[in-house]
């Protein structure tokens, strides 16, 4: 089969490999019908994520039809349309029956405390071959695969395999309460999404930072007040708005990946900070190439891993609240600790407990209340899906959000 494989940072590539079998009887197999490209998956190209393995499939969004299905999986038949949560949870250890698979004791290979087992991802985390191919095994079947229904979409479905329950629960975690005033960085996918679950949660206002102009048009066309960070000084506007008091919530929807301002005011306290930046990059990313130039096709990290957290912290109100779903790897060390303590501010962050949230967002879909479909902005075929990568981190106007057709 076909399948988008990474061989080295900024090497990723479409090879021809083995098709998937079921090792264990709680497995599953899955001929994809729809995958899609996740900032995540950028990370692991850009060197930001360590431990990528050679070989290792990328991937961790997925819709399809199950192909094969091994003796325990009993709530599954061959031919059923399912959508496949990004991360692996076994279902019934203490965990997962607590809400929290992402933290799932059984999923991970590497012991209970090795941290989240998903798919396309590095050794830490299984490894567990990814879905940006043909067909994909699935370990954990049973909880693993959430049977759809004809009125959803696979358009509608591959947004609910990950980035529409990790903006949810961003703003779950913020603890967005009616009438409250939140701001969201990042108005990528991630971001867009928690954008409209803080809208969902009754959100009073939804303020979006981004510096990327059809991202910014985007989060205004879903009723955010917009702040470009390339012009005007992000914090500075957040007080303006606020009426000098901040945000109830922080949603940082951006990651290690963070870029500094290259223009207008807030550029002069970016540059003061550049030499921390770059310090900061070397520890979380040491084999990453920062001096590269993207427009140039080259795979560069982002350049100021902390900004986002000083400025959430910055533009919160005292005893606000921050939630952090933005990727952040174990070597990342940096954050203002001191501020966000003396503010007495709340703090909830973590990789998203999928299967929590999977089924709820899908009746919601069903139901008509939302159309995850907005966000998706480019469909293009696994065939051409190293060129649909490129466009993707070059931030592309149009390239939102990236489906990938296996079929095709």
């Amino acid at each position: 089969m076909k399948a988008v494989v990474w061989h080295d940072i900024g090497d990723i590539r479409l090879d021809t490999v083995s098709d998937p079998t079921i090792q264990e009887p709680t497995d599953a197999i899955v001929r994809l019908t729809a995958s899609a490209i996740c900032g995540t998956d950028l990370h692991f190209v850009r060197g930001t994520m360590p431990g990528m393995q050679a070989g290792t499939i990328l991937g961790h969004e997925g819709v399809g039809v199950v192909e094969e299905v091994g003796k325990n999986v009993r709530n599954l038949s061959v031919g059923d349309r399912v959508v496949i949560p990004s991360t692996i949870a076994c279902g019934h250890c203490s965990y997962c029956r607590s809400g929290y698979q992402a933290q799932c004791d059984e999923a991970n290979p590497n012991g209970k405390d090795a941290g989240t087992a998903f798919y396309g991802g590095p050794t830490s985390s299984g490894p567990f071959d990814g879905l940006q191919a043909e067909y994909a095994r699935i370990p954990h079947a049973a909880t693993g695969l959430v049977k759809l229904g004809e009125a959803v979409t696979d358009d509608q479905a591959i947004l609910i395999s990950d980035i529409f329950p990790t903006g949810y629960f961003g703003a779950e975690m913020a603890g967005v309460e009616p009438g409250d005033t939140v701001c969201v960085f990042g108005c990528g996918p991630v971001g867009m999404f928690a954008i409209l679950s803080a809208q969902l949660m009754g959100a009073g206002r939804v303020l979006a930072v981004d510096c990327v102009p059809d991202r910014l048009a985007k989060a205004r066309d879903r009723g955010a007040e917009v702040i470009n960070f390339n012009e005007e000084d992000p914090v500075q506007a957040i007080k303006e708005l606020t009426g000098g008091i901040g945000v109830d919530c922080a949603i940082d929807a951006v990651g290690v990946d963070a870029e500094p301002p290259t223009a207008g005011p807030a550029k002069a306290e970016a540059d003061k900070l550049a030499q921390e930046f770059r310090l900061e990059v070397r520890k979380a990313a040491p084999n990453a190439q920062p001096d590269g130039d993207r427009s140039a096709g080259d795979w560069v990290p982002g350049q100021a891993p902390s900004q986002v957290l000083r400025w959430a912290v910055e533009g919160l109100a005292k005893a606000g609240a921050l939630s952090i779903i933005g990727v952040y790897p174990p070597t990342a060390m940096v954050f203002p600790i001191g501020q966000a303590m003396n503010k007495n501010l709340t703090m909830n962050m973590g990789n998203c407990h999928h299967r929590h949230y999977i089924p709820r967002l899908v009746e919601l879909v069903q139901a008509g209340r939302v159309r995850p479909t907005d966000i998706l902005t480019v469909q293009d075929e696994l065939t051409d899906a190293i060129t649909a990568y490129k466009q993707f981190d070059e931030r592309k106007a149009g390239w939102m959000k990236v489906a990938l057709d296996p079929a095709a």
